[in-house]
């Protein structure tokens, strides 16, 4: 997919003034190919162009790129995103996103750099794999290469982790899911990477789901008073799910309507029998969680739960090695 020319550039010396962001509002700036890019990935427009803004008003905060200014002012460059390591990329239509709104932050006269995804996300890479191709202006490219490498690498780390607990749960019917332990401002891509590597989300926020976790329990005096005082303030049809850290609790947590339980921290005897239990109750989902390492993944799987939830997907993937390498120059 291209990244089109952008329909205009911004007031001169807007991007210099420290603290001053660009001027052209919303989605409108983006190509109308780096759009469909992103509806197709099932992002919001509008979320992944304020992340963007907010990683450039850090970069351009003290005014604009001199170095570049100096150095390659008027020249065209041809580059590739290539992968250094093994993985699975992800966020190359954010990538388009980091390309289309680079100008507002040039200045008067800034000239447009045009991106083309060469794979699409969720693809598995190799060394030497080309994932993008971008061309143009020389200080645009220079302007964007931080930027987009910071989105790339970090969400294709956060997708070759998930990839690797996917593949270790292939054929055993459990799914690997997220958490709500994401950077802020990054949630939605964080989760969509997840997406790319094979996972599933839990919920986005806290209104999309109930989640009656352990302080919720003390407080309410129990997990089965929890559970009651969730299902009757709750909207109807909303997903309610308890935390239980023991059998006793499981079976409390059931008794009292709980249909989707949350498997906290228990070794997998525990675990084995807190599913036979849950199992004798119709429509149950069991989700295990706490201490969970690739390496027992499948151990963790043959107990008979449902999901695996794993925070460390969002909260501690190393970036996927990639680097802007220079084709050529003019």
């Amino acid at each position: 997919m291209t990244a089109e020319a952008m329909n205009g550039t911004v007031a001169a010396g807007q991007a210099a003034s420290a603290g001053n962001g660009p001027q052209t509002a919303g989605p409108a700036a983006l190509a109308s190919a780096t759009v469909r890019a992103l509806e197709q990935a099932g992002l919001d427009v509008a979320d992944v162009v304020r992340a963007v803004r907010a990683a450039f008003d850090e970069d351009f905060r003290y005014g604009p790129d001199v170095t570049s200014a100096a150095t390659v002012a008027g020249r065209t460059v041809t580059a590739e995103v290539a992968a250094r390591e093994a993985g699975v990329v992800a966020g190359l239509p954010v990538a388009l996103a980091v390309f289309d709104l680079v100008p507002e932050y040039l200045g008067a006269g800034a000239v447009d750099a045009v991106a083309t995804m060469l794979v699409a996300d969720g693809t598995r890479v190799a060394p030497g794999d080309a994932v993008l191709r971008v061309s143009g202006d020389a200080v645009a490219v220079l302007g964007a290469e931080r930027t987009m490498l910071n989105f790339v690498t970090h969400l294709s780390g956060i997708a070759s982790a998930t990839r690797e607990w996917a593949d270790a749960l292939a054929g055993t019917g459990a799914v690997v899911r997220d958490t709500r332990k994401t950077l802020p401002g990054l949630r939605s891509l964080q989760k969509y990477a997840v997406r790319c590597g094979g996972g599933e989300n839990h919920r986005m926020a806290l209104g999309d789901a109930a989640l009656i976790k352990d302080n919720h329990v003390a407080a309410a005096g129990g997990v089965a008073a929890a559970v009651r005082a969730v299902r009757a303030a709750a909207r109807p049809g909303l997903v309610i799910e308890a935390e239980c850290d023991s059998v006793a609790q499981v079976g409390e947590a059931l008794e009292a309507g709980a249909r989707f339980i949350l498997l906290d921290n228990m070794p997998v005897p525990t675990l084995r029998e807190a599913v036979a239990l849950a199992r004798a109750y119709d429509g149950v989902r069991l989700e295990a969680s706490g201490r969970l390492q690739v390496a027992n993944a499948r151990e963790v799987a043959s107990t008979g739960v449902d999901y695996l939830s794993v925070g460390s997907l969002t909260h501690s993937s190393r970036a996927l090695d990639l680097g802007l390498d220079y084709s050529g120059a003019n």
